[in-house]
């Protein structure tokens, strides 16, 4: 006999699963965490439970993720790198530098600094990015699945500038391991192995261009005579990473001498006070889910695909805030070239633009 109502909510219930992920057509579940719970079993002590409900949030939102490019018959495009070997004749750090300026280029970005980091590896890349509160000790994770392709989890808890560089370690990792999970903790071995320092390297070479960092250095020495702190502070809000980040990578470029950083930071400095050094702050996108994600969300509600329990489900909101989400994806701010007012436009989401052009 066919299951009653009252039983599927007991059965969602024992198996810890949501009544949405039982009763919705899908193939099997893809199982990304089993490798990724082995390896947090490897960090000891408060943190292992936190760990673990990050990567069950993880299996649930990838699976829900693929669900709605089902609905919207919109499959995920990757357009990954291929893969790099490690060569232990190289230096790690040279051999990143490298690979990130190749992989710019690749990807058409020259050597210009990028704001919006994550929906150019989300969309130009095809990866998938996910910000979770993991324990503060980590700075992510990553998995791999063929049908699901490259799965990042960034620490929300943690700056933007942070950030940044972490999703761009775990996109290191993909290059050199693909298939293997990996956890990047922030504390590690005084020893790293090539693979992290690789990873490393890749991340503030991928933000910090070779050519444009020593081009804007020799720049500001040139117009001033000098390059201060404050120097240091403008340089790393216009690439938008951390001020130590930016030290380091003046560091190893040859630009400031060894341990400018240690110095600076033993001095009191406030690296986080960008208004008092009349900078203002960068856009920050710091979602749960990525941006394509809500899209097919939306996009799948108004073809009333779903409706608005499941909605509110998909975007992880109760159905108040689901219809905020949905009116605020549609409108757009538009300015009227006759008059110069503002309008908010109302965008049909399902209207081709292809037709009128045939």
């Amino acid at each position: 006999r066919l299951a009653k109502s009252d039983e599927i909510i007991r059965l969602a219930g024992f198996f810890g699963r949501t009544l949405h992920d039982l009763v919705r057509p899908d193939e099997p579940l893809v199982d990304l965490g089993e490798q990724l719970r082995a390896a947090a079993e490897k960090i000891q002590g408060p943190d292992q439970e936190a760990l673990f409900q990050a990567i069950d949030d993880l299996q649930r939102l990838a699976e829900d993720y693929r669900e709605l490019e089902r609905i919207v018959h919109a499959p995920l495009r990757f357009n990954y790198p291929a893969q790099t070997t490690i060569n232990a004749r190289l230096d790690p750090a040279e051999f990143a530098d490298a690979e990130a300026q190749r992989d710019r280029q690749r990807l058409g970005l020259g050597d210009q600094p990028v704001m919006n980091l994550r929906a150019m590896l989300e969309w130009d890349v095809g990866l998938r990015i996910f910000y979770l509160d993991l324990p503060s000790a980590v700075a992510g994770m990553y998995a791999y699945h063929a049908e699901l392709g490259a799965c990042l989890v960034v620490n929300h808890k943690h700056p933007p500038e942070r950030r940044r560089v972490s999703m761009l370690h775990q996109y290191a990792s993909m290059l050199v391991d693909r298939f293997k999970p990996h956890i990047a903790a922030l504390a590690r071995p005084t020893r790293k192995p090539a693979s992290e320092r690789f990873a490393d390297a890749f991340a503030l070479a991928f933000l910090l261009p070779a050519t444009s960092i020593r081009q804007r250095f020799h720049n500001i020495v040139t117009s001033t005579n000098d390059f201060q702190v404050a120097d240091l502070r403008r340089l790393a809000h216009f690439y938008f990473v951390s001020v130590e980040s930016m030290a380091q990578r003046l560091e190893q470029l040859g630009l400031i001498a060894k341990g400018s950083w240690e110095r600076i930071s033993g001095a009191n400095f406030a690296p986080r006070e960008a208004a008092e050094s009349g900078l203002r702050p960068q856009p920050i996108n710091d979602q749960l889910y990525p941006e394509r994600y809500q899209f097919l969300a939306v996009s799948a509600y108004e073809r009333d695909e779903i409706g608005e329990t499941n909605l509110a489900h998909f975007l992880r909101c109760d159905i108040v805030t689901a219809r905020e989400i949905v009116a605020n994806t549609l409108t757009s701010r538009e300015v009227v070239e006759a008059t110069g007012e503002e309008r908010d436009v109302r965008l049909d989401f399902q209207k081709s633009l292809l037709a009128a052009a045939s």
